[in-house]
């Protein structure tokens, strides 16, 4: 003889347990990889948005010692800013100074702190444009007198 009815649904319950088990477990695993994704997402956008700083020169009078011009910038971030050569991108007027052409004082501004950068570039008389190129992206411009 063959199952009766109650075996017959036993059977389609048990497998119908299983898929739904299996379908619930791929949707377990979808939601951990999007919120992990969102996670670090948002750890990114958090870094970016802590980055930050000024350059807070008098536009007029830019100091010079030797044949480097020096800027002043300011870390109005909410973590500590490293400043080398390969954090940092310098350009005057459009063009990009070289990495040996400029250096800051320290390797590293604290919350609110400030740092010298140091500049080697020859600049005629006029309006110049300095735009410096930071961490995640961050970029300031800043307008000045030779």
């Amino acid at each position: 003889m063959g199952f009766s009815l109650t075996g017959t649904h036993v059977i389609f319950f048990i497998a119908a347990v299983i898929v739904a088990g299996m379908v619930s477990g791929v949707f377990i695993a979808v939601t951990m990889n999007v919120t992990t994704s969102l996670s670090n997402r948002g750890d990114r956008v958090t870094e970016q948005l802590d980055t930050d700083f000024d350059i807070i020169n008098d536009p007029n009078i830019i100091p010079v010692t030797g044949n480097y011009y020096l800027f002043y910038l300011k870390n109005v971030g909410g973590v500590r800013l490293t400043t080398t050569n390969q954090t940092f991108q310098i350009f005057i007027d459009g063009d990009l100074i070289g990495v040996s052409q400029y250096y800051f004082e320290n390797t590293s501004i604290p919350i609110e702190g400030i740092t010298t950068l140091y500049v080697n570039t020859t600049l005629v008389s006029g309006d110049h444009t300095l735009r410096v190129v930071g961490p995640q992206a961050v970029d300031r411009e800043f307008d000045f007198m030779k």
